[in-house]
């Protein structure tokens, strides 16, 4: 059975996440998006609320798990027995962090692959930092992410 991991903290899960995990999902029998348990971050969601919304936002796509995960990415996969990366490229400027990102994996676990994907042009330019940064100023992101993580970032960010 072919299968990949895409993995991010999904803080929160967008159009472009979205788009990204379909098309992967396509290409392998089975695709895991896990999410990142990063202590390092500063996040928005807990790794809780982050799976729940990542798993309603891919509940179409039946080939695709939803699992938290921590620790080197690379290592992980193997522990379960994947050996493809899935990572997007939303325009060039991502080029360069994820080509450095994809040499150090090959380097650290040179038996795990990773593959570029490029999401749909609609939403190459959308990212969860600028999401958030809408959300938390009051705009509507109802074209951005799908409509249960617009709901939880309303109720996360109104106004206490």
């Amino acid at each position: 059975m072919s299968k990949a991991v895409y993995a991010g903290t999904f803080d929160p899960m967008t159009y472009g996440h979205l788009d990204v995990a379909a098309r992967a999902a396509h290409v392998f029998e089975h695709l895991t998006l896990a999410v990142a348990e990063d202590p390092r971050k500063t996040l928005l969601f807990s790794i809780e609320e982050r799976l729940a919304l990542a798993r309603s936002s891919v509940a179409g796509l039946e080939n695709v798990e939803v699992v938290p995960f921590s620790g080197l990415l690379v290592n992980w996969a193997r522990q379960q027995g994947i050996h493809t990366l899935i990572r997007g490229l939303r325009a060039f400027s991502d080029f360069e962090y994820e080509f450095q990102m994809a040499l150090t994996n090959r380097k650290l676990a040179p038996d795990i692959e990773t593959m570029f994907l490029m999401p749909n042009e609609d939403f190459s330019y959308v990212s969860s930092s600028m999401v958030r940064e809408i959300a938390a100023l009051g705009g509507d992101v109802d074209q951005f992410v799908p409509s249960p993580v617009a709901a939880a970032l309303k109720k996360k960010l109104a106004p206490q």
